[in-house]
């Protein structure tokens, strides 16, 4: 999907009481609106608020939690020892493995 931004940027920032405070850039505040981007996060939250949504985020609690308490705090998992989105994928994908390797293991 194409993303289409739209720059808004102050006329005189100099003389204003809130310079500084309201932003730290050191020329005038430039505002960017990403059209689409707000479009999605208005369906997003129509979706997440629809009756569907309610039952899906309910359910997530005891689905999917859990899972990740158990690999971070029974089994010490901190941080990806792996940098690129790439080599990332692959490590999560072995700690998933692990894990569901784990809960065969338990039944």
């Amino acid at each position: 999907m194409e993303q289409t931004t739209r720059k808004y940027q102050a006329r005189n920032c100099s003389n204003c009481p809130l310079n500084g405070v309201c932003h730290k850039s050191k020329s005038n505040r430039v505002i960017e609106i990403n059209v689409n981007l707000k479009k999605l996060k208005h369906k997003a939250h129509e979706l997440l608020n629809s009756e569907q949504g309610i039952e899906r985020r309910k359910q997530r609690c005891h689905d999917v939690e859990p899972v990740f308490g158990n690999i971070k705090q029974d089994h010490g998992f901190q941080r990806f020892m792996l940098r690129s989105t790439k080599k990332v994928q692959i490590e999560w994908g072995l700690l998933a493995i692990a894990q569901n390797i784990r809960k065969k293991a338990a039944h």
